[in-house]
């Protein structure tokens, strides 16, 4: 007779099913010594956002967690390129100024690079995660962790709760979890917005962009930058939707009824014809609209068994691209330690290592968003916009530090941290 006893699964709680819950979860739910189940806030994803144009260490995240990950990204999304092996760019020019008209940076270079709607990639990464696995309208409203049964304690707004061996919470930027972790009267708990950002943004399909815009930049992801806020686009939806916005800097200091003033077109007059046209589109309808944020750096991600992700630990302003893609390298880091992790006493020594390798990165990026944004309204104290070439090498530097990165080193680096937690 075998009395060998049953092996008992680490229980693990993940609360927040966006971009980086879903994929982390994709890729922990295909490890048999792990019990995974997903907490999302909302009954259901609404279609919200600018959309993502993803960058090449967002693409290499997400073929590390696996390569189905990989795969719904490009199902769902569109592609910026006639062929899979195109290289394809976000294209930064200036129009305002001297030196309208001149392409001083080509962000996110990759091959076969496509763009897509939030709610598209959730619904593709949705798909890989078991029914079972995921609650949907479980709001966390409160966490404790206790020592007598190393436990982690969840309560939802429903009045239900749940018990984990492990709490990784990407529960967004105005994150429970992270609150629990800092405190609710840390100066980093809560989100900011330094420069009061405001994003005018429309939502229009295809055709009807084509009446007002260059049918170019429905086709491609542009960044048209001048004093008064930068113009973007985004295709959506295979290319049947057009997201486009202004970004302006200061314009929540211009409140009218206590809501940032109008989109006036006429404040973009010296700008290129483009960009022009872009803003009087936009200006039609702001109903897309809202003012951005992020986190000032948060001392730690992690305490005990309680770990902080994606925007819950470092919500980034959306200005350099990467918010996605610093998501997704949390989610391939983790998903990487926790392959190794089959006793749950070796929890906490796995958050310290995604915590190690992880915020110092991540936090450098989000510093990078909000330079962007200067650099974007020609706000920078070294007045970068008034030398195109200086501009280009600080875009050319930015641009390699975020989609050059070496992941599978990364991994590599945080799971020798782990090994040489549990040798002591």
């Amino acid at each position: 007779m075998d009395f060998t006893p049953p092996k008992i699964k680490i229980n693990i709680a993940i609360v927040g099913g966006g971009i980086c819950g879903l994929a982390l979860a994709a890729g922990l739910c295909k490890k048999p010594h792990l019990d995974v189940h997903v907490y999302e806030g909302v009954a259901e994803h609404k279609d919200v956002g600018a959309g993502l144009a993803l960058h090449m260490n967002a693409i290499k995240a997400m073929s590390l967690i696996g390569p189905e990950v990989r795969q719904a990204y490009f199902d769902k999304a569109m592609s910026m390129g006639e062929s899979e092996d195109q290289e394809m760019v976000t294209e930064v020019i200036l129009a305002q100024g001297p030196h309208t008209g001149e392409l001083v940076a080509e962000l996110g270079r990759a091959k076969g690079r496509k763009s897509v709607s939030r709610a598209d990639l959730l619904a593709g990464l949705l798909d890989l995660i078991p029914k079972d696995c995921i609650s949907f309208s479980k709001k966390l409203v409160g966490i404790r962790e206790d020592d007598s049964d190393k436990k982690v304690h969840l309560e939802f707004h429903d009045g239900s709760s749940a018990t984990a061996d492990c709490l990784l919470a990407a529960d967004g930027i105005h994150s429970t979890a992270r609150s629990y972790l800092l405190g609710s009267t840390h100066p980093a708990t809560e989100p900011k917005n330094h420069d009061k950002w405001q994003v005018y943004r429309t939502l229009v399909t295809t055709e009807e962009a084509k009446k007002h815009i260059n049918e170019k930049w429905t086709r491609t992801v542009p960044i048209l930058l001048g004093s008064r806020g930068h113009v973007n686009c985004i295709p959506l939806s295979k290319g049947t939707r057009l997201s486009a916005g202004v970004a302006v800097r200061g314009a929540g200091l211009l409140l009218v009824d206590g809501k940032p003033q109008p989109l006036d077109p006429a404040l973009y007059a010296d700008y290129s014809e483009d960009a022009r046209r872009i803003v009087n589109m936009v200006a039609r309808d702001t109903s897309a609209s809202w003012s951005v944020g992020d986190h000032d750096h948060a001392p730690y991600y992690t305490k005990g068994r309680v770990a902080i992700m994606g925007d819950a630990a470092h919500a980034s302003l959306p200005f350099a691209g990467n918010g996605a893609a610093q998501a997704l390298e949390d989610a391939a880091v983790l998903d990487h330690l926790f392959g190794r992790v089959k006793d749950a006493s070796k929890i906490e020594a796995a958050l310290r290592a995604y915590d190690e390798v992880r915020r110092p990165r991540s936090q450098a990026v989000g510093d990078l968003a909000r330079k962007f944004g200067r650099v974007y309204a020609y706000a920078e104290e070294d007045k970068l916009h008034e030398d195109p070439d200086r501009m280009k090498a600080f875009f050319a530097e930015a641009a390699a530090f975020t989609n050059n990165a070496d992941l599978k080193r990364q991994n590599d680096d945080a799971m020798e941290l782990l090994e040489r937690a549990i040798r002591g």
